[in-house]
């Protein structure tokens, strides 16, 4: 069943399901709460309260908004979790995994832990080193003109590197998806995310003292070294705040194309992370 917030400029779309301590799922740009639809459902039969966000802009979410950073994608999640009655665990993708990295530093209270899927999570650099790999020359390219076209065939480009290899849905999901993008709005929100800096939340890792979980996959097209760049994010924390885990063989979605190796990283973090947390 979809359930509706209402916050400062317009209205969240979300689910949620399953009884215990609360985790919170958030989608990547182009994307919608569908993007944990191999997760969802095993983190609820492992006893937790799964609450998963359409993003501002996305899905069933309102469409027009003023700020698609990674600030107000954190107060968007801010504002479920107090709805629904926290701490919680907030797992973010891409460009939310800065967004979960900005609410913990703001509010510990209400948040138990991050987990970081192939975040963007600090300001980006490309040096000529980096281009000489070609899985991510493409990569870059491709998303390059997706936001300069608008173009919902270049972002299905960009996915095709994105998923080394894809869900059984596969053909369905890119239907759904292309759908979606092409409803008022949709195209926009996802331009405006990828032109938003994650210089914002890079400016938060410092500050975190809530535990962290940063996923790479080898094969993400995102960098030319994913681990290095999860290395370098959880360098960026407080000593012994944040661990780095590599799924190989997985790309910029490791939650929907290797869905198990995923929940293998997530139960043993959400286990220690939430532990003694009521049930509700």
């Amino acid at each position: 069943m979809t359930h509706q917030l209402s916050v400062d400029g317009g209205t969240l779309a979300y689910d949620v399901a399953g009884t215990g301590p609360l985790v919170v799922l958030a989608h990547g740009m182009g994307d919608s709460r569908a993007a944990y639809r191999f997760v969802a459902p095993r983190l609820v039969a492992a006893g937790y309260r799964v609450a998963s966000l359409d993003l501002r802009g996305c899905g069933e979410s309102s469409a027009d908004w003023p700020d698609y950073s990674r600030t107000a994608v954190a107060g968007d999640l801010l504002a479920l979790v107090r709805h629904l009655g926290g701490p919680a665990v907030l797992v973010g993708h891409s460009l939310a995994g800065g967004a979960v990295t900005i609410a913990a530093a703001q509010a510990p209270d209400l948040v138990a832990g991050v987990v970081e899927l192939a975040p963007f999570t600090r300001r980006q650099t490309t040096s000529l080193r980096d281009l000489r790999v070609a899985r991510y020359r493409r990569g870059m390219t491709r998303l390059a003109l997706t936001a300069a076209l608008g173009s919902v065939t270049w972002w299905h480009w960009y996915l095709d590197l994105a998923y080394p290899t894809r869900p059984a849905d596969w053909a369905e999901h890119l239907r759904r998806n292309a759908d979606e993008l092409r409803r008022p709005g949709r195209m926009r929100a996802l331009r405006r995310m990828g032109s938003s800096s994650p210089a914002d939340a890079g400016e938060h890792l410092g500050r975190l003292t809530r535990p962290a979980l940063v996923v790479a996959g080898t094969l993400d097209p995102d960098w030319a070294d994913p681990r290095a760049e999860a290395e370098a994010v959880v360098a960026a924390m407080p000593d012994g705040i944040g661990q780095v885990a590599v799924i190989e063989g997985a790309g910029h979605y490791p939650h929907t194309q290797l869905p198990d190796e995923t929940l293998a990283l997530l139960l043993p973090f959400l286990a220690s992370t939430l532990a003694g947390q009521p049930r509700a």
